[in-house]
């Protein structure tokens, strides 16, 4: 797990370990990063499966819910099967992008 700062956003890197393995990751070190925003990027992982994003679902909410937005990157998913109650999206760039209407959102308390 590589773990970079730019700004008020963490992005968390997935390499090597599994998705359960990464999920337990995040939960041990999440006081480090809760008030930033997260992405967590696991293109480099290859084929994630609906069960791997839902893996994410319960510290997403808990993100989600103190108001900081929670963005997967797995650019080899299928986007129509995933919750609606998880983000994620295919690349880097749409995960910023993600973040910036959220937060803009956010500042006109919508």
């Amino acid at each position: 797990m590589i773990l970079d700062k730019d700004g008020n956003i963490s992005i968390i890197t997935q390499e090597k370990a599994t998705i359960v393995e990464l999920v337990k990751k995040i939960e041990a070190l999440y006081p480090k990063f809760k008030s930033d925003n997260i992405i967590v990027n696991l293109s480099s992982l290859g084929k994630i499966s609906l069960e791997n994003i839902i893996e994410f679902l319960q510290i997403s909410n808990t993100h989600r819910g103190n108001k900081l937005s929670f963005v997967l990157v797995a650019s080899n998913t299928n986007l129509n099967e995933t919750p609606d109650e998880i983000i994620v999206v295919p690349t880097l760039k749409e995960a910023y992008d993600i973040i910036e209407m959220e937060e803009m959102e956010r500042d006109l308390g919508l």
